[in-house]
């Protein structure tokens, strides 16, 4: 009797593991990021870097800062990530010349030609899903809403 009501309890917690929220989107991250592994392979890249690189397809030029709040990075872990794209060729780091403790990062010509290789990624990743554009599209819509409300 004991155990049976004990059974029911756990069953009504909301410390149950397959009840949480946080459990799938951490498990569906891990997921997403050993799906994109093989690919970035062959761009040399790892996720973060990727991301990185995409911000710079779209602005070419952009402070660390800046890169930072639209990434959700700080600087602290964009730097070691930053050198190793300069490592690569992909972009150059320069100090602004109004401020120099400001850095500033300009995507390079291998940079820019990085991206033809990259073109192909979004759509693999989207026939790795599975789902529908519209569900991705719901589900991208719900992951930013829950990062705005949580970072209130």
């Amino acid at each position: 009797m004991a155990k049976q009501l004990k059974a029911k309890e756990s069953e009504s917690s909301n410390l149950m593991l397959d009840k949480q929220v946080c459990f799938s989107l951490y498990s569906a991250s891990n997921a997403m990021s050993r799906a994109y592994r093989p690919l970035l392979k062959e761009l040399d890249l790892t996720y973060l870097q990727y991301i990185v690189m995409m911000v710079l397809w779209e602005h070419s030029t952009m402070n660390v800062k800046e890169l930072g709040i639209k990434i959700h990075l700080d600087s602290g872990t964009l730097t070691p990530l930053l050198k190793r794209l300069e490592a690569k060729e992909l972009v150059t780091r320069t100090r602004s010349q109004e401020d120099e403790r400001v850095m500033i990062i300009h995507i390079t010509a291998d940079g820019v030609a990085l991206k033809q290789k990259a073109e192909a990624i979004p759509n693999s990743m989207m026939c790795k899903s599975k789902m529908a554009l519209e569900e991705l599209i719901a589900l991208k819509q719900g992951c930013d809403r829950l990062l705005a409300n949580l970072s209130e």
